[in-house]
């Protein structure tokens, strides 16, 4: 009987064995690279990783036990996301994650063989980042920040909830593609509501600073943040400089709103990183980034701070309280 058993035994692990093998083989220590052009302890940066992580598990991925993530944070600076970019790439990751447009092209101008998953990114076609949204080729997919039609609202929302402005400093990054995209779409429509508009290159602090205050100056004015790594990394200093000048101003996302900004209207960012997870995990398991198809967002989100609305001295009109995702009181 012993004898029996023991063979039985032999037998059932034998045949573990290649079971054994192949879950060894599926559960090896996967490497991702994460590339950030914001600070590391930027409060949105927190909330869209948060929300990259918990996503990342339910599919599977514990970082220390299956994955090993490595991550960058370069505050916006263009020589310091390209030395992050060329690190990562020497690392040799399974996949780079890639913040925005200022990431993605640091990160493919190191390499253009591992696989990378971009998200934030306005024009990633006109970029060269994919050939095609639906079939981007080569190593690069992910999601689309907003198609640049979006910026023709801001103007138009500025006018709406502050319609004595007559005049707002378009803030934007200059060193970015996006940036001047977003700008000429701005320029393209202003005039027809009413709005005369000129660029503020976003740069350092104090520069920026100084260039709100002296655009202030003159009555009726106003400011539109266009999207951008800069834009993140001045955030604070844009919502104050906006309350100290008593500046109605228009943001491209919800983030901007809880820290006391006025409106935004955009695409939830922090859900593109809940899907950039799932992206990831595809490519892990053996899809390749060329033949998913990059993601264009399906519904953008109108958020207002009614109490900033007040300190501004501003009654936001009912049809556009109406139209609202989410009203901050």
């Amino acid at each position: 009987m012993r004898r029996r058993e023991f063979i039985a035994l032999l037998g059932g692990a034998a045949a573990g064995w290649p079971l054994a093998a192949r879950a060894q083989q599926a559960q090896r220590m996967r490497r991702l690279g994460v590339l950030t052009p914001v600070p590391a302890d930027h409060p949105e940066a927190e909330v869209r990783y948060s929300a990259f992580r918990q996503a990342f598990q339910e599919l599977g991925w514990t970082e220390g036990k299956n994955v090993q993530i490595e991550w960058r944070w370069s505050a916006g600076d263009v020589a310091s996301t390209r030395k992050q970019a060329a690190e990562l790439a020497a690392l040799e990751p399974d996949v780079v994650l890639a913040t925005g447009s200022l990431g993605a092209a640091a990160i493919l101008q190191a390499t253009r063989s591992i696989p990378v998953v971009f998200v934030i990114v306005p024009d990633p076609v006109g970029a060269g980042f994919v050939n095609s949204l639906a079939e981007p080729g080569g190593n690069a997919t992910g999601f689309v920040m907003f198609e640049y039609d979006l910026s023709a609202k801001w103007p138009e929302l500025l006018k709406e909830i502050a319609p004595n402005v007559t005049r707002a400093a378009v803030l934007r990054d200059a060193g970015l593609t996006a940036g001047i995209g977003q700008f000429a779409v701005i320029q393209s429509v202003a005039r027809s509501v009413g709005v005369d508009v000129r660029a503020i290159n976003l740069r350092d602090a104090a520069t920026l600073e100084r260039s709100i205050a002296e655009f202030a100056r003159s009555r009726n004015s106003g400011l539109i943040l266009t999207a951008s790594a800069l834009s993140q990394v001045h955030r604070d200093l844009i919502i104050s400089s906006a309350a100290k000048h008593r500046l109605p101003t228009t943001y491209q996302e919800r983030g901007y709103i809880k820290a006391g900004g006025l409106v935004s209207y955009g695409s939830n960012f922090p859900d593109q990183y809940r899907r950039a997870a799932s992206y990831v995990d595809r490519i892990f398991r053996g899809e390749k980034p060329g033949a998913l198809p990059v993601e264009v967002p399906t519904k953008y989100e109108l958020v207002i701070n009614l109490k900033t609305a007040k300190a501004l001295g501003l009654t936001i009109p009912a049809s556009v309280l109406a139209r609202a995702d989410e009203v901050i009181e």
